[in-house]
């Protein structure tokens, strides 16, 4: 029977872990799962709420830090200083795995010793709707080489994976080491990526894994998660995985040049919004592009800063109201129209 260290640093989600904790305990058939909760210092009762679980389950632990030490070391502590299992869970306080989740994960896990980690599809909810039912049944497998799964991240530059949906090999999670605390905001993103490199990628589909908790004031729905910030933060995670591992990477993709050129698009993009929603005064263009310039210097070689330049001339108060028809007249005049295309059906 496979065994499951499941991590869940709590900081004020006190009155969720009952519920994230009922997740990884019950209907996970087949799996030997040992949990272990951290509280931060919370300033709430969530001590108590993780004592009272731990008392009442013995594969429940639980540690209490009397001064807080922020969600990097919380995540490290668990993971490499307290998980033996054969595989390895980081799961928010506020989160909760679907029925038979871990189950299907580390049957993919056993299947393959070359697969580093595993995630699926997570169902995002509001704690002010009902939750939604899982799909747990016909689930597809798909593994994918390292390497592939690394140059698809590269190529979009953003990250397809949030994190409670993920299992990974314990060993391998040791190896690699624990989260870096440079990458506060992308800390997640950068793991997977490295854990890309020593093995392969296990993906399950046409199911849900997870169920992660979408709150109205949560960081994706502020502009910090749509300004130059969150950029930033992206390109430090791959400049760091390029300064680890560049080495190791295929030598016949550009992996600088191909994250770069599309962070510089993005930025573009973002800069462009702006304009299109008459967003001027939450958004900087001018730090927007600056950033765009320091990933790729030839920026008048894309589409974007010809985009950006046409809505300058035209002006905020305006562009709203005439947006669809540039974008109509000048993209199909671009050989880039398939890239732009591509975001609207992501519905960026």
């Amino acid at each position: 029977m496979p065994s499951v260290s499941v991590v869940i640093p709590c900081y004020k989600y006190g009155h969720f872990l009952e519920a994230c904790t009922r997740s990884v305990l019950e209907d996970q058939p087949g799996v030997d799962v040992r949990v272990l909760i951290i509280d931060d210092a919370s300033p709430d009762d969530s001590a108590n709420v993780a004592r009272s679980i731990a008392a009442r389950d013995s594969r429940v632990e639980f540690v209490a830090h009397t001064e807080n030490r922020g969600h990097i070391a919380t995540y490290n502590e668990g993971l490499l200083d307290w998980a033996d299992g054969d595989y390895s869970v980081l799961l928010s306080a506020d989160d909760l795995l679907t029925p038979g989740a871990l189950t299907r994960a580390t049957a993919l896990l056993d299947a393959d010793p070359d697969v580093a980690f595993v995630y699926g599809h997570p169902i995002h909810f509001r704690p002010d709707m009902p939750l939604p039912v899982a799909r747990t049944e016909g689930v597809r497998w798909s593994v994918w080489s390292g390497e592939w799964w690394l140059e698809r991240r590269f190529r979009e530059a953003k990250g397809c994976v949030t994190s409670p949906e993920v299992v990974v090999r314990t060993d391998l999670q040791k190896k690699v080491g624990g989260y870096d605390p440079e990458l506060p905001a992308t800390g997640d993103m950068e793991m997977w990526m490295r854990l890309a490199v020593q093995g392969k990628v296990g993906h399950l589909g046409n199911v849900d894994q997870a169920y992660y908790r979408f709150h109205p004031a949560s960081m994706s729905k502020t502009t910090y998660a749509k300004n130059v910030v969150d950029l930033v933060h992206r390109k430090r995670a791959y400049d760091r995985i390029l300064t680890r591992y560049g080495d190791q990477l295929g030598g016949d993709v550009a992996w600088s040049d191909l994250v770069n050129k599309e962070l510089a698009r993005q930025a573009l993009w973002e800069a462009c919004r702006a304009y299109d929603r008459r967003r001027m005064d939450s958004v900087s263009v001018e730090e927007l592009e600056s950033f765009a310039r320091s990933c790729w210097p030839d920026l008048e070689s894309l589409v974007g800063y010809r985009t950006l330049r046409l809505r300058q001339r035209i002006g905020p108060n305006v562009m709203p109201y005439l947006q669809p028809f540039v974008w109509s007249a000048f993209l199909r005049r671009t050989q880039d129209w398939r890239w732009w295309k591509s975001w609207e059906r992501q519905g960026v």
